[in-house]
């Protein structure tokens, strides 16, 4: 009987704990928000952001989204052959990539790349009262820190998710035309045909959501850290792998909301 009131008591307080953390994320993201529609904008760090979170991640991007691109061409020939049915395979690697892998995996990449620099960024400046200097030079630190990093990440990420459509449904054509003997004219009509605005809309805004929350994630974990350089570390850790899991979390979600129907 004891055992079993510990472990309802356990679970009680697990349960309080996450709703205490979900309740103080989403205060701290509202706060976020808020002082981005209020001055003054201090562009200087939306730009560095912005540059960190787009340029500076265009090439693993690019990458990932070229050799994936080309992966869901050959599997997809490897399974339709059986059928005769390869001429769907154009419409297969544009649907893939622009509802799903082009913000899923760019979505991932930025989380492992910029989510844990500016976890470790805010950490640091956290662990050595940077942030509470700060609030003496009368700089509210939320709008300084936060606010700028959360814009850039909701604006960065649609923009790389673009540029990644068109190489992911470029690497499909290479792997096609090169590879497998496909016409190219034929290809390109096929693809073009397959092309909806509304599956690229829709990835756009899964892309604009996952940098809101990448970017919220590093700052949240960062802000809050503790403890010196080990709770630096486990703020960028618990930052990236929980920017991750609510990707793939809201991934569903979104999917669920527009193509359920």
């Amino acid at each position: 009987m004891d055992s079993l009131l510990s472990l309802v008591a356990r679970l009680g307080r697990t349960t309080l704990d996450l709703i205490r953390a979900a309740g103080s994320l989403a205060l701290f993201a509202l706060e976020g928000l808020s002082h981005i529609f209020r001055p003054p904008f201090y562009g200087r760090v939306f730009f560095s952001t912005f540059q960190e979170t787009g340029f500076f991640s265009l090439p693993v991007v690019a990458l990932t989204a070229l050799f994936s691109g080309g992966v869901i061409a050959l599997q997809s020939y490897t399974g339709f052959a059986q059928y005769h049915a390869q001429n769907a395979i154009a419409g297969i690697v544009v649907l893939a990539v622009t509802r799903e892998l082009g913000p899923v995996l760019a979505g991932l990449m930025v989380a492992g790349r910029v989510g844990a620099a500016i976890a470790a960024q805010l950490g640091t400046m956290r662990v050595t009262d940077q942030i509470d200097a700060l609030s003496t030079l009368s700089t509210h630190p939320m709008k300084y820190l936060v606010a700028p990093r959360l814009l850039a990440g909701l604006v960065a990420l649609p923009l790389l998710v673009f540029i990644a459509d068109i190489l992911g449904v470029a690497g499909g054509f290479t792997v096609c035309v090169m590879k497998l003997g496909f016409s190219p004219h034929a290809y390109i009509t096929a693809t073009l045909n397959s092309l909806k605005i509304a599956d690229v809309t829709v990835g756009l805004v899964k892309a604009a959501l996952f940098g809101f929350l990448i970017s919220l994630m590093g700052c949240y974990y960062g802000y809050n850290s503790k403890g010196g350089a080990e709770g630096v570390g486990s703020a960028t850790t618990a930052a990236v792998v929980t920017a991750s899991i609510l990707l793939l979390a809201f991934d569903y979600l979104l999917t669920d909301l527009f193509f359920s129907q």
